[in-house]
This record gives structure tokens, sequence and C-alpha cells, in this order.
């Protein structure tokens, strides 16, 4: 049974998991950062401080355990906001000192590459895995569990970056993934063709600068009434592109390694029309649930148990590490 703590962002999650059993998983978001249109570092890490304490207590009382009776402590120690991987890391580590338990750090990225075991505990690789979010976009090969081979990634903004730019371009406010989804769903996806942007270097990378550039000067050079006006249609445009540059290089990476078996996972994995085409396209597809997309500690918790499974336990000395990359193979 491992007590699990996820604060790389603005999501504080603790959270309780026996393999890829999830006994409580609890989230707060944090809606302090919603009038200044993106997350504010000092704010997201007070937020953490005030709740991260309360909500182990409550994450206990509801499994109806105390420490004593928990085999590890599993943590985020990258990437993410320093001060905020700070609280969460020096939290679990006083946990695991206090309760003389292993202690376990996990990447942030890996978290998500395990999430879909929650809902499909026998999901096996090798797979393709796309990592879709407000600060990653990343397409991976997952040859074994802990053996990874970088496929493709974003070259500038992430994808729900891009979102939330854009969101913010057309008066829809903060977070701007959701608030995209939604407002698309009354649009034409096929009102404004967006290019899709060829990368010169080729392989599988992504760049999702070039579409928000051009969502910006569409906005500039009209009248604000007719912006007004097609919201829906520019916000279901813009939505429909990213989804095809997404798919396009997951196809791509199907026929280049012949592994049909897709997981896409991360934040912008919740969007409705990207499950709806991803679904029509691929035979053998995974997503999370609703609540393992989102930034959450049981994802961290059942990686935490096939890094124990592997031999992997981590010194009390382990730092946060802002900038922290998966160990990509070859």
């Amino acid at each position: 049974m491992i007590l699990a703590f996820e604060t790389s962002c603005d999501e504080t999650s603790v959270a309780l998991t026996e393999g890829t059993r999830v006994i409580v998983n609890l989230t707060r978001s944090q809606m302090v950062h919603s009038e200044f249109g993106g997350v504010v570092p000092e704010l997201a890490a007070r937020e953490h401080i005030r709740y991260i304490k309360p909500m182990t207590d409550r994450a206990l009382r509801e499994a109806g355990i105390s420490l004593h009776e928990i085999d590890a402590v599993a943590v985020t120690y990258g990437p993410g906001l320093a001060s905020s991987l700070m609280v969460g890391l020096v939290f679990a580590k006083t946990v695991a000192q206090l309760s003389r338990k292993r202690l376990v750090g996990v990447n942030h990225l890996e978290g998500h590459i395990f999430s879909p075991l929650i809902d499909f505990p026998h999901l096996r690789p090798p797979m393709i895995t796309l990592i879709v979010s407000g600060g990653h976009t990343e397409l991976i090969l997952v040859k074994d569990w802990f053996r990874y081979r970088l496929l493709g990634e974003t070259l500038d903004d992430a994808a729900g970056e891009a979102f939330d730019k854009v969101a913010r371009l057309l008066g829809l406010g903060y977070p701007g993934g959701p608030r995209i989804d939604r407002i698309a769903r009354k649009g034409d996806p096929h009102f404004v063709k967006f290019t899709i942007p060829r990368i010169k270097r080729g392989g599988l990378d992504f760049s999702f600068s070039g579409i928000k550039t051009a969502v910006r000067l569409l906005v500039e050079k009209n009248p604000p009434d007719w912006v007004e006006r097609h919201r829906a249609d520019i916000a279901a445009s813009f939505q429909e592109t990213v989804v095809r540059m997404l798919l396009q290089n997951v196809k791509k990476a199907t026929r280049m390694t012949g592994i049909k078996r897709v997981a896409v996972v991360g934040g912008v994995s919740l969007n409705s029309r990207l499950r709806e085409v991803f679904r029509e396209e691929f035979e053998e597809v995974y997503f999370p649930s609703k609540e393992y997309c989102m930034d959450n500690a049981a994802m961290i918790g059942v990686a935490a148990h096939f890094r124990l499974q592997a031999g992997f336990e981590s010194p009390l000395t382990l730092p946060a590490v802002a900038n922290l990359e998966l160990e990509y193979e070859n």
C-alpha cells in the first residue's frame, strides 16, 4: 500500500494505492490562478502548503488506515514548478521518516504513462504513448516499463499551452482547454482552414506556435463583433487542426514501429473531439478516466508500485528537479 503525493503544478493531490487499485484519490485544483490567466508559482506553493496536510489526514481517514499500515511513500520530484515540487517532496520525506517507510521519487511524466493502468490494469507494453498537457507534448515508444524511446516532442508550445493562449485571445478565460472544448461543440470546424505545419527537420515533432499566431492574426484583423459572432467557429477550427496535428504523428508512429496499441494521457486527453477522432482511427486506444487525466497522486502511486517491484527506491536526499526528463533509450 502506497501513500502518494503530487504537487508539480497547481493541483494538490494525495492518494492511497495498492498495485493498480486506487483506494483513495483526492485532488484539489487551485482556482486562485483564474484571475491571472495562468499559474502563479508563489500562489501555487502557498496553496499546496495550506492543503497537503489536511488532505493527507482525510485520505487516511477515508481509507480507515494509519500511517504505520502503509508500505511506502511516493512523490513527484519533477518536472514542474520548483516551489510546488518542494512542498510535496519535503512533506513526503517527512512522512517517510516519521513512519520509517521507503521513499519512491516518481517522474511526473512517468506517472502519466502509468495512468491508463488504473482503468486498464492488464495493459502492458509495447505501446505508443502520447502525453498531451499544459506543459508537455511528447510522443513516446514505451518498449517496456522504464524503457522509453522519444519519437517526437513539441518544438515550442505544448498543446495545452496553445489551448490556454487561444482561449485567452478569444476571451474565454482560464483554463482554456475545457472552455474551448465546450464552445467548439457549437461551432463549424471547417470555418477557418488553419495550416498544419511541416516540420523541416522531419521526424515526429510538433509545433503549435504557428496556429496560435494564426488565431491571433485572425482576431486582430477582424472587428470585435465579428470575432464575437464567430467565436465558436474559430474555436472549433483551432481544435480540429490541433487534433489532426496530433493524430497525424501518432499514425506515423504506429506505421514506423508496427505497434498498434496507443495510449493518450495528460490533461488534453480529456478533449472530447480528440477522443472521438482517435477512437475512430485506432482499433486499440486507451484513455484514462477523467480524474486520472489531470495531475493526480493515484498515477504516482501506481508508477511507484512498479518501480518498487523493479527494485527502485529513493534516498531522503532526493532533490526536486524542475526540468527533469525521462530517461530515453536510442
